[in-house]
């Protein structure tokens, strides 16, 4: 398989997010499942020991619902 016949990337944009609960996490690009080619936001929690997380990448740019209104899941924080 070449890169032509690969499905398009859903891209998120590296930088810093809030969760809707409140963590803040730098993500650090877009990768693929090695078996499903699913497009994959990979992202580093800034507190406690810093983990690497991956989720796919149509659910970290969704919304959630909360108490009867739509919010972003993750939130970019505009840097200065």
């Amino acid at each position: 398989m070449n890169d032509d016949d690969l499905p398009p990337l859903i891209e998120t944009p590296p930088g810093r997010y809030r969760h809707y609960k409140g963590g803040e996490y730098e993500v650090l690009g877009t990768v693929r499942h090695s078996e499903t080619l699913e497009p994959m936001t990979l992202y580093r929690a800034l507190y406690g020991e810093r983990g690497l997380w991956v989720r796919p990448a149509a659910m970290f740019g969704g919304l959630v619902e909360i108490d009867g209104s739509s919010r972003l899941r993750f939130a970019k924080i505009e840097e200065l």
